[in-house]
């Protein structure tokens, strides 16, 4: 995939099966996101193929949309509409009827703590608020795969927590889970797969404990650093430090 002369993407060759929860990692501007809306069907232009569910989404049969969650990072909301009125509303994009839809959504936000403004503007919600009404949005259709960029912003330990068990419950009933962020230790301590790019290309791919047995690291942290030659944090943490104690004039 290129944008505007510059390579995004190089020989992204997956197998992606149902179950996993895949960690999809890398710097900034390493083609995650591309990947991921290449996939969505959001993004054309590519060369090569993607097949979802065995078909290939470029042959203009959308029905597979219906089947895939989404979460992205900072996600807009319609925030002139209620929680009650944007699910019921993303609930019929996805096939649902409007009964359904709302039945489903409002038990939903009952789970999340948010039933007492189910029926409030969405305008009025802290981020942490939207963000949850952002998660509901995404499995309220019972999705085959779903797609998280970073999906814990904004939340509360206690939410975290139930995000990580739905992930966990989800993937054992055969749900497939791309889960993209820059928190290491969250997407060490859930992903089954991880998959690193950098430059466009893939360059781990494997369990956790595949790339520590391969890299002799112990952190996915540090795995990544290695991988990826960013070893200055700390040669940059120190000036940024230094400047912040200086004194006008030290300098």
């Amino acid at each position: 995939m290129n944008y505007g002369g510059n390579r995004v993407l190089t020989g992204v060759d997956l197998d992606v099966y149902q179950g996993q929860i895949i960690g999809y990692i890398g710097p900034n501007g390493a083609g995650k996101s591309t990947t991921v809306k290449i996939m969505l069907g959001l993004v054309d232009g590519y060369r090569g193929s993607v097949e979802i569910f065995d078909q290939d989404i470029a042959n203009g049969d959308q029905a597979y949309k219906q089947r895939i969650g989404y979460v992205p990072e900072g996600g807009d909301l319609y925030d002139n509409l209620t929680a009650c009125e944007y699910l019921t509303f993303t609930g019929r994009l996805y096939g649902l009827n409007e009964q359904e839809a709302e039945y489903k959504a409002s038990r939903l936000i009952e789970k999340f703590g948010l039933e007492d403004v189910f029926h409030t503007r969405i305008s009025a919600y802290s981020k942490g608020m939207k963000q949850k009404v952002l998660i509901i949005a995404s499995l309220l259709h019972d999705p085959d795969i779903i797609f998280l960029d970073e999906p814990l912003n904004g939340l509360d330990a206690n939410s975290v927590m139930i995000i990580k068990e739905i992930l966990s419950q989800l993937a054992e009933e055969g749900k497939t889970i791309f889960y993209s962020s820059h928190i290491m230790d969250v997407v060490e301590k859930i992903s089954n797969r991880i998959i690193l790019l950098a430059d466009g290309k893939v360059i781990a791919d494997g369990s956790f404990e595949d790339l520590r047995q391969k890299n002799k690291e112990g952190t996915l942290e540090e795995i990544f650093n290695q991988l990826t030659g960013f070893n200055q944090h700390k040669q940059i943490a120190d000036d940024i430090v230094s400047i912040v104690k200086e004194v006008e004039g030290d300098a």
